[in-house]
């Protein structure tokens, strides 16, 4: 499951989307967040996922890659529509068996949470995939600026953003290799008890840290060897530039919450 973690990689692409600004991609994604809490029918959640499906067309990256990705999150997105079917109370009665009541609301709010699950994971997945680390950092940056006249340290903090995102799918990797080297052991993660469960974890956390710490003392020193002394004078390579693509993208989100907000019960 490991290795199918996308979030936080990076896939060079030449679509409409990798050619867009990072700052315009950043304050999509942000406010498609929001957004989505206005779908609460069948309606407007069809127009979310039918969106959602579109930009994935136009960014040109493989919707099986994406369904792929899904699988780290698979659990929650089961333990949450599971909640809403077993503890919603509303609606017709579809099925009743002992203590255990289905109702119609239930499964319907599990699907709807479901889909804002699914929309959620896309989009965001998206802006790492079509988007370099580096062009994140300068994005974050550049609209976090008007916070250098409180003293907030901008640059490091995008910076830092930036390194903590590029490092999920890394680690996922590096955790991965420890498990199957774990398991060529003899070591057994995935059945037993809950209890022999959790102590065979232990094996698997101490070397995990150890690789970390090891991999941010490498990226510490290889920063610190090419002079890097903060974001205080510091000049770009790749200058940002706004394009009407950018605009268009984000006229195209204000029509959809438009939408939602007119279809929504």
């Amino acid at each position: 499951m490991m290795e199918k973690m996308i979030f936080g990689r990076f896939l060079p692409g030449n679509s409409p989307v990798h050619k867009l600004d990072p700052r315009s991609k950043l304050i999509f994604v942000f406010a498609f967040i929001i957004i989505v809490f206005l779908a609460n029918n069948t309606v407007t959640y069809a127009f979310l996922l039918a969106f959602t499906l579109l930009i994935v067309l136009v960014s040109r990256i493989r919707l099986y890659f994406l369904i792929n990705g899904l699988k780290p999150v698979l659990f929650l997105m089961a333990f949450t529509f599971l909640i809403h079917i077993f503890m919603t109370k509303e609606g017709a009665l579809v099925f009743e068996w002992k203590f255990i009541t289905i109702y119609e609301e239930g499964i319907r709010q599990g699907i709807f949470i479901s889909i804002r699950f699914l929309v959620l994971v896309f989009m965001t997945s998206i802006l790492t995939l079509t988007t370099s680390p580096i062009s994140i950092t300068d994005g974050i940056e550049v609209l976090l600026n008007p916070l250098k006249a409180v003293k907030v340290p901008v640059h490091e903090l995008a910076l830092m953003m930036s390194i903590s995102l590029r490092f999920i799918p890394t680690l996922m990797d590096e955790t991965d290799k420890i498990m199957k080297a774990q398991m060529a052991r003899g070591s057994d993660l995935s059945s037993g008890p809950i209890k022999d469960r959790i102590k065979a974890v232990v094996p698997l956390l101490v070397p995990l840290f150890v690789s970390a710490f090891k991999r941010a003392e490498d990226l510490a020193t290889a920063m610190e060897v090419r002079g890097y002394r903060g974001g205080e004078g510091r000049t770009r390579y790749r200058k940002l530039k706004w394009d009407m693509s950018d605009t268009f993208a984000l006229m195209l989100l204000v029509a959809m919450a438009v939408l939602l907000f007119f279809y929504r019960s």
